[in-house]
């Protein structure tokens, strides 16, 4: 496997564990088919976005009642989707995720705030590969029908948590910047 694939599927996996800390719990298929998570990174220079697949969330959310919001997040790391097994094998390895060793990467909100033009502003701990940081994420929020969507873009760096170990430090080959793009639907509370 060449440095490159190797090295987009790592990056990848992990903007998107990321981003999936913001996955609302939906209960029906259509929310859930409707919810994308991806994470944007360049590989020598080049862009690459891949998919997270396996998680379980719950986000709890009332507008008129934000002080009592919260959202919590556990991803399967194993469950990257760069699209070639190969590639999501490599990812899943210990230069990587080491899913072996740090199966999941989590997200637990510690305050969601209102901030400008209908956006949110959720701070909260990430944890990857045994790794916790304190994140703050702008979050857009909208009513659809009965539904509930946010979206939004977390930018990251990969090597604060230890994704792209040895010689994938370099980041002429793999870029450090990951943007963790994520649209959420889910049924309103």
């Amino acid at each position: 496997m060449t440095k490159r694939l190797v090295l987009t599927a790592s990056v990848a996996a992990l903007a998107a564990a990321f981003s999936m800390s913001f996955i609302v719990n939906a209960s029906a298929a259509e929310q859930a088919s409707k919810t994308t998570v991806s994470a944007v990174f360049k590989q020598m220079n080049v862009p690459v976005e891949g998919r997270f697949n396996r998680f379980n969330a719950d986000v709890r959310f009332d507008p008129a009642n934000v002080a009592a919001a919260s959202a919590k997040m556990d991803i399967e790391v194993a469950s990257f989707d760069l699209g070639a097994p190969e590639y999501n094998k490599e990812v899943a390895g210990e230069s990587w995720f080491d899913a072996a060793r740090f199966p999941r990467a989590t997200f637990v909100s510690t305050r969601i705030s209102p901030s400008t033009n209908g956006a949110y502003s959720v701070a909260g701990k990430l944890t990857i590969k045994g790794k916790t940081t304190d994140v703050v994420v702008p979050v857009k929020y909208r009513k659809d029908g009965a539904n509930q969507v946010f979206d939004g873009t977390l930018p990251i760096k990969r090597l604060t948590y230890g994704i792209g170990a040895g010689e994938w430090k370099d980041t002429s080959i793999v870029a450090d910047d990951v943007q963790i793009k994520f649209h959420i639907v889910t049924a309103a509370h």
